[in-house]
């Protein structure tokens, strides 16, 4: 990438005020390897221009400034000219860099060029979520998660160590998405029991693979179900003919009284047991008789001639 910008003398003339360029405005390096920076530059008349890096993001920060590195990159840096190399780069070195050189002397004063730094690092070993089991005809998904890796890693999944190809048929009982490391059974069979595990790759290192786990199909206990059913069934009329049972005693009904017939000599005494309630409460010194409805007590006498 070069900035050049061309100005004119009284006479006419054409001049070369200072310019910046570089070799590589993307690099991309493996983690903890060295990054190189490049950064040429050529002035007009300036023998010793000022030279430095910054690094964008939420803010601008130095990177070297008046002659020295600054922040984390002290230490671990290293310039030739305005060219920088930094050492054991790590993914908070990814971003993009501008160098800038400042020549008081020249015609134009500023030149600057940009470089995208990407910091590249190998899968590590996913995390896998697959069930321990499962019931014939239900629908069962396998998941795999690794989410370090640069560039994001692709999935493949194993059974029983033999990989699992990504279908493409329409009756296909299972489907594979590479990208997102989801293994899902539309409808899982018997045959679908065994170990799964999961591999996550890109281009940068080594394959990783999470530990095998186990998953077992199997079939709905059909007896199991009818029987509990039944038993259902059984309590529920149970229960309701208990009620009507209960019902039809009257345990459910409200009683205000009863009454009794006793012999009296030759004839019959209808007593209520509200009445013999009253005979009790008159025990009472301070008892107040309720008034007395004709219908709660009776007397009938019959005469033998």
């Amino acid at each position: 990438m070069l900035h050049l910008s061309l100005s004119l003398y009284p006479s006419g003339l054409p001049i070369v005020p200072v310019t910046v360029s570089t070799t590589t405005p993307m690099v991309e390096v493996r983690e903890n390897s060295d990054a190189v920076l490049s950064c040429d530059f050529r002035t007009e008349k300036e023998p010793n221009p000022r030279i430095e890096w910054k690094k964008k993001g939420t803010d601008v920060s130095f990177v070297y400034y008046e002659g020295q590195f600054r922040g984390a990159f002290a230490g671990r840096a290293r310039i030739k000219g305005a060219t920088v190399t930094l050492q054991r780069v790590t993914q908070k070195d990814a971003g993009e860099y501008r160098c800038e050189i400042t020549a008081p002397h020249d015609t134009i004063t500023l030149g600057e060029t940009n470089i995208t730094l990407t910091v590249l690092v190998p899968p590590h070993t996913p995390t896998c979520e697959i069930p321990s089991s499962a019931l014939t005809g239900s629908m069962v998904q396998l998941r795999c998660m690794e989410q370090q890796s640069i560039p994001p890693a692709t999935y493949s999944w194993y059974k029983d160590d033999k990989p699992l190809t990504p279908s493409r048929m329409a009756n296909a009982t299972y489907h594979l998405n590479p990208f997102t490391g989801i293994l899902e059974f539309k409808s899982v069979a018997r045959g679908d029991t065994g170990q799964y595990s999961c591999l996550a790759s890109n281009k940068v290192g080594q394959s990783k693979m999470c530990e095998a786990k186990h998953m077992k199909i199997e079939d709905v206990n059909t007896a199991g179900v009818i029987a509990a059913v039944v038993v259902i069934c059984l309590v529920i009329a149970i229960c309701g003919f208990g009620g009507y049972y209960a019902h039809r005693n009257g345990y459910f009904s409200r009683h205000k009284g009863r009454s009794f017939w006793i012999p009296q000599c030759h004839g019959v005494a209808h007593i209520s047991s509200q009445n013999l309630h009253r005979t009790e409460d008159k025990t009472n010194a301070n008892y107040n008789p309720p008034p007395q409805d004709p219908a709660d007590f009776k007397h009938t006498q019959s005469f033998m001639l």
